[in-house]
């Protein structure tokens, strides 16, 4: 399936999972938050989460700083 992350397009398996592009972009353990659609997904449901075909996902992690 095709979903866009961080506005690239990206093929994923049909089973894939946020925790799947999380993985994919090599995303470090802490200071991240996910949004699909434009709705938060919740860090306790990232591997229960399927993937939408034609979904767009945004990854942001926390930069330190000032």
């Amino acid at each position: 399936m095709r979903v866009r992350v961080n506005g690239e397009d990206r093929e994923f398996a049909e089973a894939a999972t946020v925790a799947d592009v999380l993985v994919a972009f090599g995303t470090p353990a802490a200071g991240v938050a996910v949004a699909m659609d434009g709705d938060v997904v919740p860090r306790g449901v990232w591997q229960s989460t399927p993937l939408r075909d034609g979904a767009t996902v945004e990854v942001l992690t926390a930069v330190q700083g000032g």
